[in-house]
């Protein structure tokens, strides 16, 4: 008789899926969660914060431009205490310094008003911030000529174009059916390079495109994007292609910003730990 094959009984074994994977963090989200970190922090951490935060973004920003301030310089531009500068030569220096700052918080502060809407006047007077010899929003005026400039080598706007073009931007901006088919980062990034092809002012155009951008960014709920000075050649690369490889840069500035104020983060609560 053949042997009978043994039955062997197996017990199924109940298998347990797999943790679930963390979505990643929107940009929205880490820049709420920094906040609110900072917020907990103590006061003097936030104010050393928020002067070094000033002095990279007018450093870079600047830098973008061909202008790099020392250390020495944007310290004595930004000290509230120094009332007069020791050199009557670095008087020019720490006014462009100052300027920059007092638009960065003009920047800050209209963001906080969203229900303002953004109008050639705002664009006109992030310009005159840097330039108040151009007397008021009435006055001011677009450049009238084609500039050699040194480090642009985009193709400008005409003279005789440029009202209509930076209008154009504005309407652009405004329209609801932009808000509809775009992210609020892509809006920003665009209207700062449309803005900066047109290049509407002799001088700081590029200054008052990226403050225009950092401010619609701001009004979202976003860190502003601080555009390395390492990047300058790619920056100009970028604005001299298209507007996709501009949001690339400027998606890698923020994510760049972000992270590294997380590490500053953590190190200082890791050190406020261990006390």
């Amino acid at each position: 008789m053949a042997a009978k094959t043994a039955k062997t009984s197996t017990k199924k074994r109940s298998i347990s899926p797999p943790p679930e994977v963390p979505k990643p963090l929107t940009l929205e989200e880490r820049a709420q969660k920094l906040d609110e970190r900072l917020q907990a922090a103590d006061p003097d951490f936030q104010r050393q914060y928020h002067e070094a935060l000033d002095m990279s973004w007018i450093y870079h920003d600047s830098a973008l431009e061909g202008t790099v301030y020392t250390q020495e310089e944007l310290r004595m531009a930004l000290d509230p205490n120094a009332v007069v500068v020791p050199e009557s030569s670095l008087q020019p220096i720490c006014d462009e310094i100052r300027r920059h700052r007092e638009a960065l918080e003009f920047v800050r502060d209209f963001a906080l008003r969203k229900r303002l809407p953004v109008t050639l006047d705002v664009v006109k007077k992030i310009y005159l911030i840097f330039h108040p010899e151009e007397g008021d929003i009435k006055t001011v005026k677009y450049r009238k000529d084609i500039p050699q400039h040194r480090l642009y080598f985009h193709e400008y706007a005409a003279p005789d174009k440029i009202p209509a073009k930076v209008r154009q931007v504005v309407d652009w901006l405004n329209d609801p059916e932009t808000r509809k088919a775009r992210s609020a980062l892509r809006i920003a990034s665009r209207a700062h390079y449309d803005l900066l092809r047109v290049f509407p002012f002799t001088t700081d155009s590029g200054k008052v495109a990226r403050l225009l951008m950092n401010m619609l960014l701001l009004r979202a709920g976003l860190p502003p994007s601080i555009v390395h000075s390492t990047e300058r050649q790619r920056y100009y690369e970028a604005l001299k292609g298209s507007s996709a490889m501009m949001n690339q840069i400027v998606v890698e500035a923020m994510e760049n910003n972000l992270a590294s104020v997380e590490k500053l983060l953590d190190g200082y609560e890791s050190r406020r730990g261990a006390r």
